[in-house]
């Protein structure tokens, strides 16, 4: 999974103690080698204008993990009768077509 640039420099910013400003995101971005939009920096340092970075990291913390998905049933006999059902089906099917050709 890829994490948007821009984004990292934000958190260094924050980390670092720094204020977040377009000029402060394209100098970080500089930096590590990214060609910055400045446009695109003024975006997000207005976006995360008073947002506070450590109680939206402690919550990003506590927050609960997902639960991994239930495994699947063993095949049995439902799937058996989905297979009578769907030759019965068939069957039907073919029965009303001869009827159409006499």
């Amino acid at each position: 999974m890829k994490i948007d640039p821009y984004l990292h420099s934000v958190l260094v910013l924050q980390g670092a103690g720094k204020e977040v400003t377009a000029d402060a995101i394209a100098h970080v971005l500089k930096a590590a080698g990214v060609d910055a939009d400045h446009a695109r920096a003024k975006i997000l340092a207005d976006a995360v204008k008073g947002v506070n970075f450590d109680d939206l990291l402690k919550q990003a913390a506590a927050a609960p993990v997902a639960a991994a998905p239930a495994a699947a049933a063993p095949a049995g006999k439902a799937d058996k009768k989905e297979e009578k059902d769907e030759k019965k089906s068939e069957e039907e099917a073919a029965a009303g077509l001869a009827s159409l050709f006499g």
